[in-house]
């Protein structure tokens, strides 16, 4: 039996997915983790927690009954984007990771984007803006303000490439995960030396660039004692968590739009070259699919909003759920199904940790608008589940003035559990909505690549017809159009009629 190991490296968990090539999901492990926040604005992790965690999600599913790891043919390597991490010519850590997440490089985003300028940055690296997530920032905070470690570090590695260093003993990158490090030239698939100099870096002191979706190198001994493998199992990189997860739904040619309502909601389209949206508002990554770009608007609350909710205001749903046994979720969202569509007026913003496409003001915050005496529990709840629809729709509708317009949406992430909210997205939108078997797409998206990477499946047409299921299908309903149109509108102008506000300078104390 022909067996495929997918590895994604999360923001706060890694996961692991063992398929046959057939497409049958045989085992899944996962792992979480916890970040650090040692001051505001600072958000770390130590590195050697993605290599523990890895190893022992990699030897969950191993532990599968009737799993023989000689079997496996090659496992793939996702991981989040922009989290960066400088360590010594052996590859130890010297410091704690600044995860992606991490805001403390204010000041030197700035600096970037006065030496910098923005159009240039959009036309080489496809970011539509210069800000404190991007590695070369932090690269840049790190000299500033650790001199120690910046000049100690022998390579500044990202996730994915950390782990493969530790697999195979390479330093190796490629640019799905480099797309967004601000450093990385995505059409001529190089480094960018304007950007590398303005950092104060040799490249040298970066990994080495393979191909995208290519094997980097065999499994080393240690790393396949480690994880119970063999040595010598072909190691793929399988690109940043999106690329792979786009992967993952079959969203590798046009007429598709894939979205995860996961804490984020981030939407994908696969599009053929860089350069289609004149506007530079579309954020534009390498896809994992082995030539091709995505467009991949990230907006920082998603389903963390209706976390938000639960946490602060559903006590009586976590009570309830608890009494039940099931998730609150399940709880609110059925609570949710006894408020209207449009919610009787009642408005959020769901901007509760700023706003980044299509517009990028991260001062943006949260709002509830339109609140009167008839308003309920489920008018809450259910505008919670509609701002998130109504922020997938502006941001397919800036994918399609970029020129990928779409036919349906593919959705993932825990958002795609709920029938009423896929309902809700397919309504706002006014295009089905499609969910697909199984729930870790990134993973899945890993174990296709690597099933190419090694000849098991002759190219990806052939890997997503063996391991791509659709599991339900939400049709938009004619009849609410204009009711969504109508509560869309609501939406973009409160936004606009807030924005002064969130743009203003907020006095100190």
């Amino acid at each position: 039996m022909t067996l495929l190991l997918g590895l994604d490296i999360g923001t706060t968990s890694v996961k692991a997915g063992l398929f046959d090539a057939a497409g049958r999901q045989l085992a899944a492990d996962g792992r979480e983790y916890r970040l650090a926040h040692p001051a505001p604005d600072h958000v770390e992790i130590d590195a050697e927690v993605w290599w523990s965690s890895s190893v022992a999600a990699v030897r969950g599913v191993l532990a599968a009954p009737g799993v023989d790891p000689r079997d496996v043919a090659a496992m793939a390597v996702s991981s989040q984007g922009e989290t960066v991490v400088a360590v010594d010519s052996a590859g130890r850590p010297l410091a704690p990771a600044l995860v992606w997440l991490d805001n403390r490089a204010v000041t030197e985003a700035r600096e970037l984007a006065d030496r910098l300028p923005g159009a240039v940055v959009y036309d080489r690296t496809g970011v539509p803006d210069v800000n404190p997530t991007w590695p070369a920032a932090k690269l840049l905070w790190w000299r500033r303000h650790r001199p120690d470690v910046f000049g100690a570090a022998a390579k500044f590695l990202l996730v994915e490439d950390f782990i493969l260093h530790r697999l195979t003993g390479r330093f190796v990158t490629e640019g799905g995960i480099q797309c967004t490090s601000m450093l990385f030239d995505i059409v001529r698939g190089a480094w960018w030396t304007e950007a590398l100099d303005a950092v104060g870096i040799d490249p040298d002191r970066l990994a080495e660039i393979a191909a995208p979706a290519s094997v980097v190198g065999g499994l080393a001994a240690g790393a396949a004692e480690a994880m119970g493998l063999y040595a010598g199992l072909p190691v793929v990189a399988g690109g940043m968590d999106q690329g792979a997860g786009a992967v993952g739904v079959g969203n590798t040619g046009s007429g598709v739009v894939s979205e995860s309502t996961g804490g984020a909601l981030t939407v994908q389209a696969a599009v053929a070259r860089h350069g289609g949206d004149p506007s530079r508002q579309t954020p534009v990554y390498i896809h994992s699919a082995p030539g091709q770009y995505l467009y991949c608007p990230v907006c920082p609350t998603g389903g963390m909003a209706l976390t938000w909710f639960r946490d602060a205001l559903g006590g009586p749903e976590v009570d309830r759920a608890r009494r039940d046994g099931g998730p609150a979720y399940d709880v609110l969202t059925a609570q949710a199904e006894d408020a209207p569509p449009g919610c009787d007026g009642l408005t959020m913003l769901p901007h509760l940790a700023g706003a980044f496409s299509p517009e990028y003001v991260p001062s943006a915050r949260g709002a509830f608008i339109g609140i009167t005496l008839a308003h309920t529990r489920s008018h809450f709840v259910r505008a919670v589940l509609e701002a998130v629809a109504f922020m997938l729709r502006r941001n397919v509708e800036l994918l399609g003035r970029a020129g990928a317009t779409a036919d349906e949406i593919r959705s993932h992430g825990g958002g795609a559990r709920s029938a009423l909210w896929n309902q809700i997205k397919a309504d706002v939108c006014g295009l089905p909505v499609v969910t697909l078997e199984g729930e870790d797409a990134a993973v899945r998206g890993d174990a296709m690549t690597a099933g190419v990477a090694v000849g098991v499946y002759p190219d990806l047409g052939a890997a997503r017809a063996a391991l791509v299921a659709p599991r339900g299908r939400f049709e938009p309903n004619p009849a609410l159009r204009g009711v969504y149109d109508a509560a869309y509108g609501r939406y973009q102008r409160l936004f606009e009629a807030l924005r002064p506000e969130f743009e203003r300078p907020v006095a100190s104390t």
